[in-house]
C-alpha cells in the first residue's frame, strides 16, 4: 500500500501573520511525497531526502491526522520520504507543500479520497500542531494546492478570492543562505502593521495584486529589519512586482520574460542563490 503525490511551492502576495488576512501565488517549485503503509500501528518514520537535517515532526503529524480521520490510527504505521526543490525556511511555503503532498500520498496509499479543502485543512491542522506556522498558513496551503493567486481569511479558513494571472511571467527568487523559521519570527513587530496589511488585502481583492504584493513586502521588510534595496533594484530592472516572501529571507520578483536577464543580474549582486520558477496553475495531485 504505497501512495505518491506532488504539491507545489508558493510566494507571498499578502502575509497573514499581522492580521489573519493573507494571499499567495502558486509557483512551479514542487515537493513529492511517497507514503508506504506498514503493519506497525502508530509507528511513523519520515525522511526528508532533499534536506536530511530537518525535523520530520510535520511528516508524523500529517500522516497521523489522515489515519485518525479514517479511524485507522490503530491499524497502520507508515514510512514516508519527501524530496523537494523548495528551499526550507526561506518563506517559500515548503511546509505547506510538504503537508499537502504527504496528506494526498497517505490518502492515496489508503485507497481513499477526500474533498480538496478537507485535505488542505488536515495539512493546516498538522502544521499548527507541529509548530511550523503561526496562523495555520491557510493562504499558503491553498496556493500550494490549487495554484494561481488565492486570497484568504486564515482565521476563518475561507477563500475570499481567486485570480488567474493571464501573463506568462517568470518568478525570480533571491534565496539567501540563512534560514528563518516562522515559529521564531518576531510576531509582535508584525502585528504593528495589521491595519496597513488589511488595506493591502483589500487592494489585492480588487485585482491590484501585484502592487499589493510589492507594498506588502516593503511593509514587512521594514517591520522585520530587512534591507529593501533588493526590491527597489528588482523593480528598477523591470519586475512588475517584488517583495519579501513570508517572513523571509527570500525575495520574489514577478518578471516579464524579456526582462529576466536584467532582473537576474540585479538580484545576483546580493549574493545567495537565484531560483527561476513560473506561475503554477496546476492542482496538487496523486501520481
Amino acid at each position: 500500500m504505497i501512495g505518491r503525490a506532488v504539491a507545489y511551492g508558493a510566494v507571498t502576495v499578502i502575509n497573514a501573520i499581522s492580521c489573519g488576512l493573507g494571499g499567495a501565488l502558486g509557483i512551479s517549485l514542487r515537493t513529492e511525497a511517497t507514503v508506504k503503509l506498514t503493519s506497525e500501528a502508530g509507528r511513523i518514520e519520515g525522511k526528508i531526502l532533499s534536506d536530511p537535517s530537518e525535523s520530520t515532526v510535520l511528516i508524523e503529524k500529517v500522516v497521523r491526522r489522515v489515519l485518525r480521520h479514517f479511524n485507522l490510527e490503530g491499524e497502520y504505521g507508515a514510512y514516508v520520504e519527501t524530496k523537494s526543490n523548495i528551499p526550507i525556511a526561506r518563506g517559500l511555503k515548503s511546509s505547506s507543500a510538504a503537508s499537502n503532498a504527504i496528506a494526498l500520498a497517505t490518502i492515496s496509499a489508503l485507497g481513499e479520497s477526500l474533498e480538496d479543502l478537507a485535505i488542505v485543512n488536515i495539512g493546516v491542522d498538522a502544521s499548527i500542531e507541529a509548530g511550523v506556522t503561526v496562523t495555520g498558513a491557510f493562504d499558503d496551503a491553498c496556493a500550494s494546492y490549487f495554484g494561481n493567486i488565492i486570497l484568504t481569511d486564515n482565521y476563518e479558513r475561507k477563500i475570499l478570492g481567486v485570480f488567474e494571472p493571464r501573463e506568462d511571467y517568470a518568478v525570480l527568487i533571491h534565496v539567501p543562505h540563512i534560514k528563518a523559521y516562522t515559529a521564531k519570527s518576531n510576531i509582535a513587530r508584525m502585528r504593528v502593521i495589521a491595519e496597513e496589511v488589511k488595506t493591502l488585502h483589500r487592494m489585492a481583492l480588487s485585482g491590484e495584486y501585484w502592487h499589493a504584493m510589492t507594498l506588502n513586502g516593503l511593509l514587512y521588510s521594514a517591520a522585520l529589519g530587512y534591507d529593501t534595496s533588493i526590491v527597489i533594484d528588482a523593480l528598477a530592472s523591470g519586475a512588475v512586482a517584488a517583495g519579501l516572501s513570508g517572513k523571509g529571507p527570500a525575495v520574489a520578483a514577478i518578471v516579464p520574460r524579456d526582462r529576466v536577464g536584467d532582473v537576474r543580474e540585479a538580484l545576483t549582486r546580493y549574493g545567495g542563490e537565484i531560483i527561476e520558477a513560473s506561475i503554477n496553475r496546476e492542482k496538487a495531485h496523486k501520481f
